[in-house]
């Protein structure tokens, strides 16, 4: 049994429209008035295919197909619908049409599953308005509070509760604390991988930790002419060194990754010596022993330079989770289907969080790759061949069916 190939496109194309940038990306935030409009035709879709929909307390999503056991725990499917700045067409989106497809093939195809089978569309996935990352799914799976996450404040000071009651998805459902018999998620490699070895599935074993930290250096505003080189508190020159150590810190073993996204300089004037400098540090390992090599490495780098520099500099972290497995079952259930179809594939560790790695935590889970051209993502110009989707998508198909039976 496959799924439709052509709704499947037709659906990622659909969806795309909403939020469309001139360079053929998206940019669709979190809680804003394009992510309620993606989310009023995601569930109006899901009522087309027959099936029921409730929101959580942090606007998540599900919308369930019964099985004959209509009270036992549903196998789950899904991933986001919010996306980066200058995002693309398929980071999340493929994940939450393609559990879609999958509903709406099992119903073309008159079967009854076993157990119940949902959709699901987490909130806030990308952190990109608020943070933490992946926050609904936390909340979901108990790592965050309903309360800390309704909490988050954007750069403009709005709160999540606010723009979630704005575009009117804060829903009556508890927010988490119940069963699922399994959770599959379907993504974009997001990495050159299975482009560069001709795979066509990525069989994902698990994900690398990671540590976000916002840093803060603080120093003193002062006039770029008559202020001396020696005088100067520069927190921008300051900052820079840090940046350069974040990069240091992440060459010294193969997996580890470190990377400054963010840097918001002030006052951000020409002719001022930078009195406050706010970057953001992501690293990335595959255990917890080199993330903390990194942090430590950081702290120390930071104390050295504040003193250096006559600067202070303050560290917080953000965001933690440690490196991730997926559920031995779960995997195999995503590689059998694969070799079933005769899709060539290879076992691979994510790189980038995913709502899954919350979810592994309460629910045996894993994912499914596919690749994107050139391995680019968090783009505008992110792009995919919908012949691989529909493989990718064939495949969940077959792991949601070995589940549900």
């Amino acid at each position: 049994m496959r799924i439709n190939a052509g709704r499947l496109w037709d659906s990622l194309m659909h969806m795309a429209k909403i939020g469309a940038t001139p360079k053929g990306g998206v940019k669709r935030l979190t809680l804003t008035e394009l992510d309620r409009e993606a989310r009023d035709l995601f569930v109006a879709w899901c009522k087309e295919a027959g099936l029921a929909v409730s929101v959580d307390g942090v606007g998540n999503i599900f919308a369930r197909r019964r099985g004959r056991e209509a009270g036992a725990a549903p196998v789950v499917s899904g991933s986001h619908l919010d996306t980066q700045p200058s995002g693309g067409r398929f980071d999340g989106c493929y994940g939450v049409m393609a559990a879609l497809e999958v509903a709406r093939s099992l119903n073309d195809h008159s079967i009854e599953t076993r157990l119940p089978f949902e959709v699901a569309m987490w909130t806030n996935e990308e952190g990109s308005r608020f943070l933490p990352v992946m926050g609904a799914s936390g909340a979901f799976a108990g790592v965050h509070t309903t309360q800390e996450i309704l909490g988050a404040r954007d750069l403009e000071g709005v709160s999540f509760g606010d723009a979630l009651r704005a575009i009117g998805y804060a829903g009556a459902a508890p927010v988490g604390g119940r069963a699922l018999a399994a959770y599959f998620e379907a993504h974009i490699e997001q990495g050159p991988l299975l482009e560069n070895t001709g795979n066509t599935i990525g069989v994902v074993t698990g994900a690398l930790g990671q540590r976000w930290f916002d840093v803060t250096v603080t120093g003193m505003d002062a006039h770029a002419g008559p202020t001396p080189m020696q005088l100067r508190r520069d927190a921008l020159l300051g900052a820079s060194f840090l940046i350069q150590e974040v990069n240091r810190l992440a060459k010294v073993t193969e997996h580890a990754r470190g990377t400054v996204g963010m840097l918001v300089n002030r006052p951000n004037s020409r002719n001022v010596v930078p009195g406050e400098t706010v970057f953001s540090v992501d690293f990335r390992d595959t255990d917890v022993g080199g993330l903390d090599r990194m942090e430590q490495g950081l702290r120390a780098a930071a104390a050295k330079i504040a003193a250096e520099q006559r600067l202070q500099i303050e560290i917080r972290q953000t965001v933690f989770f440690p490196p991730c497995r997926f559920d031995r079952d779960c995997v195999a259930a995503v590689r059998d289907g694969a070799g079933r179809l005769g899709h060539a594939h290879m076992d691979i560790v994510s790189g980038a969080g995913h709502d899954a790695v919350h979810i592994a935590g309460v629910a045996p889970s894993a994912m499914i790759f596919v690749p994107c051209e050139g391995g680019i993502s968090h783009n505008e110009i992110e792009n995919a061949k919908p012949e691989d989707l529909a493989a990718g998508c064939d495949v969940l198909l077959q792991a949601v069916l070995a589940k549900t039976a």
